[in-house]
């Protein structure tokens, strides 16, 4: 039984009960005469029920009442382990259990329609007039593809209402409230913020036009240029609430309705259950909790209210000559409810509040509607609930789901604070930050994942997977976009030839590392043009210590502490002319500092000349150049794929030395230097690049540097020393396809829960989690192939257009 609100008090139906002549006549009158009474809107601003919005969030409700919202993000839930779902839900339920009896609550989840048009504004890449331009629009199209494929995306907000006497006052309480509200979505996982005045109109504006999405167009300033109210920027065309069972809101049809729950026990996934559909719709609901003693009185009065019926059947039953002792199953059932409800108040950490669940859906027919009301009641039904119309409430209801902090509906039932929080709010995270890189879509909600890793404490990456799974491909996706929408510069040190088809293609610099090779990279390279805290010249002398012990180290000798001070002294007479005039043509090469270790006639220096000479005047005298090639490039890529066992690991450690002074100059330049280093389990298979790749991963970040490692062997990356480093300073790892066993080490190490490592087991190209920050979202990504672009990034052969290997020219 509901009493219609604003009607008269004879007038009392059931939902699914017609109407007699009688009471639509009276219905008639009494609409009547609210309209000669002023009681029913003219206009459709005037069915919007606030009095004034503030540009600081605050909203006047009229009769005392204000309120503010915080909007939240999402948060991983469903696929986290049991464990972890707990203490979600019992910091909800502490978040519930905050808001007293002067403080109304309202948990609004609003269901929208993507806004292409703002999607095309954040994604699309503009011509630059070159001959890549059929490649950005290749990119482009494809990310708006993306963008595309999620049909229904979510805003979640709470709203919080106080009866106040006047703003001061009012403010003063609520912004308490809004800092502890915060802090209780952050330890909850979630990320909240406050509502400006603006947001919050943009937010009614969007329920307002729910089914058809307009561009929401407002200025603070226009209200005093042209004396309107804020109302008359978010009201649709034109409201019509004439049918009792539908509404009309400009050329869309719209119903509200009710959550009767009939269950004794509800699931924590009913509320993701009811809005995962194809449908524009609000889920809000109405919570203020009672006095603690009213709410004991009350259940008290509801036992005794029971046991009377209870003695009153014992009675009938003696009468007829039943047994006393059977009593009607729901009268039991009644009865063990009430107790449980005394008990949890009474021993546990529960309040008892008064609940309002509305649901408005919205479509462009009413047969759509009445489908999307079939789907929805069904799942309802399955819950042991029942979604119930608000006959000739339809305004009411409607202006209720607004997150206004307004209930209108008269419609109440007694829930616990765990009964409340049942209809939690989470699912998983999603990602989109404009001016971000596109990295998949949720797999879960086929939201496009769009991130700016430089927005991470420790942009740091890392991407794990077996052979085929994807890693190179994700690589060359990020380095496109990168390149097409950002100025960084991006350095690749390529062991495999993957990159340098991509890198020519973009007008890139490839650089052929290789003793056949005619580009070199000077070892002996001093840059004295920077200045990171240390001195330029102790730091070459430590580099190049590394490339002489790498050099005994190939000949199965160790660099001994003498030889150490011998090998000091001499780099200091090698680069003793070089700082007098610091020209280009007056750097050292190898054979200078061959030469002043023959110079010292002391049987070790012979020793570590005799060592270097191969590298010198011998068959690997391939870094006994100066070099001679053009770094000031935006995409240069470091071809190691051809490079013998002789050399691999002296160049190697060479390129890392010129990615950090390339990266320094960047830093000072105000510019990032993103940096991809594939094959990364090479790197720390020798002491001195693992020990400068953990480098990179600590102090890269302060120098603007993002690092990203790809490797396909986890057991033999864990096998280093230095990974732990590395692992604990990256907050980007984006993890494909693993091996059982690698899969084992990853979820005990990164706490992975077995729904989340589903998407790592078996999984299909593209498809795996991105761990980004403190979110983990499950991703998946098709590229179409049929594209210039996919020829380009593709790392299958048989998909791969011919291209020339590593050359010397």
């Amino acid at each position: 039984m509901r009493k219609s609100v604003g009607w008269s008090s004879d007038l009392i139906v059931r939902p699914d009960t017609p109407l007699t002549n009688a009471q639509r006549k009276e219905f008639a009158r009494t609409v009547k005469r609210a309209k000669r009474d002023g009681k029913i809107a003219a206009t459709a601003q005037q069915t919007i029920p606030y009095v004034e919005m503030y540009r600081n969030g605050m909203c006047d409700l009229g009769g005392g009442l204000y309120s503010k919202s915080v909007q939240f993000e999402d948060r991983a839930y469903t696929e986290v382990s049991d464990d972890e779902q707990v203490v979600i839900f019992d910091l909800y339920c502490d978040l519930l259990n905050y808001f007293g009896p002067s403080v109304g609550l309202e948990l609004s989840v609003i269901c929208y329609y993507p806004d292409l048009k703002t999607y095309e504004r954040d994604l699309s890449i503009p011509p630059s007039g070159d001959a890549l331009d059929p490649v950005r629009q290749e990119l482009s199209d494809f990310l708006l593809h993306q963008a595309a494929k999620c049909k229904v995306e979510r805003r979640m907000c709470l709203t919080y209402t106080v009866q106040a006497e006047g703003l001061v006052r009012a403010l003063s309480r609520l912004d308490q409230i809004e800092s502890d509200v915060i802090a209780a979505f952050r330890s909850l996982g979630s990320t909240a913020r406050p509502m400006d005045g603006y947001e919050r109109l943009a937010a009614l504006h969007q329920c307002l036009h729910l089914d058809t999405p307009q561009q929401f167009k407002f200025n603070w300033n226009a209200l005093i240029q042209t004396g309107l109210s804020s109302k008359d920027f978010i009201a649709p065309s034109s409201f019509q609430f004439k049918d009792g069972r539908y509404f009309r809101v400009g050329a869309s049809y719209g119903t509200a309705s009710f959550l009767q729950i009939d269950a004794s026990r509800l699931s924590h996934t009913l509320l993701n259950s009811l809005l995962d559909c194809d449908a524009c719709q609000i889920f809000t609901i109405h919570a203020k909790a009672l006095e603690h003693g009213a709410a004991l009185k009350a259940v008290k009065r509801k036992l005794s209210d029971l046991d009377k019926t209870k003695i009153d059947e014992q009675k009938r039953a003696t009468r007829t000559g039943y047994d006393y002792d059977i009593l009607p199953p729901d009268l039991k059932t009644y009865a063990k409810e009430a107790e449980n409800l005394l008990e949890a108040l009474q021993s546990h950490d529960e309040k008892l509040f008064m609940v309002t669940i509305l649901m408005v859906h919205i479509a462009p027919s009413r047969q759509k509607l009445e489908n999307i009301l079939t789907s929805v009641g069904g799942i309802a039904s399955a819950a042991n609930c029942e979604l119930i119309r608000l006959d000739y409430q339809q305004e009411q209801g409607y202006m209720s789901a607004l997150p206004l902090g307004v209930n209108l509906v008269e419609i109440q039932r007694g829930m616990t604070t765990s009964g409340t929080a049942i209809f939690l709010p989470f699912r998983t995270c999603e990602v989109y930050q404009p001016g971000g890189l596109y990295y998949g879509v949720n797999a879960l909600t086929n939201q496009i994942i769009i991130a700016d890793r430089k927005t991470l404490k420790c942009p740091n990456g890392i991407v794990l997977g077996t052979p085929g799974s994807g890693k190179s491909f994700f690589a060359k996706r990020e380095i496109v976009h990168t390149f097409f929408t950002t100025d960084d510069d991006q350095l690749m040190l390529d062991s495999e030839n993957e990159y340098t088809a991509l890198t020519e293609a973009l007008g890139g610099q490839v650089i052929y590392l290789a003793p056949d090779s005619k580009y070199y990279l000077n070892p002996m390279d001093l840059d004295l043009s920077t200045d990171v805290g240390e001195s330029p010249m102790l730091m070459q002398a430590d580099f190049i210590m590394s490339q002489c012990e790498l050099m005994m180290a190939n000949q199965g000798n160790t660099l001994m502490p003498i030889e150490r001070s011998l090998l000091d002294r001499c780099i200091g007479l090698v680069y003793r002319e070089y700082m007098k005039d610091p020209k280009p043509e007056k750097m050292p090469v190898l054979g200078d500092l061959y030469r002043v270790l023959k110079e010292q006639h002391d049987p070790r220096a012979d020793d570590l000349a005799t060592a270097m000479e191969i590298y010198v005047t011998g068959s690997l005298s391939y870094l006994n150049h100066r070099t001679n090639i053009d770094l000031h490039n935006r995409l240069v890529c470091y071809n190691t794929s051809r490079l013998g066992q002789g050399l691999k690991k002296l160049v190697m450690s060479n390129v890392q030395k010129h990615i950090w002074q390339c990266t320094t100059a960047n830093r000072y330049a105000g510019k990032t230097t993103r940096i991809i280093l594939d094959e990364f389990h090479l790197l720390l298979k020798e002491p001195q690049t693992a020990a400068y790749t953990a480098e990179i991963y600590k102090r890269f970040r302060k120098w603007n540097g993002i690092p990203t490692a790809l490797t396909q062997n986890v057991k033999d990356l864990l096998a280093s020393p230095e990974i732990e480093n590395i692992l604990e300073n990256s907050d980007f790892v984006l993890m494909l396809n693993q091996g059982a066993s690698d899969r084992a080490i990853l979820a005990q190490r990164l706490s992975i829960a077995p729904d989340e490592l589903a998407h790592v087991t078996n999984s299909g190209e593209g498809q795996g989690l991105l761990f980004f920050g403190d979110k983990v979202i499950p991703f998946e990504d098709r590229f179409p192939k049929n594209t210039k672009l996919y020829q380009l990034m593709t790392t299958k052969p048989a998909e791969q257009e011919p291209k020339g290997g590593p050359h010397a020219d």
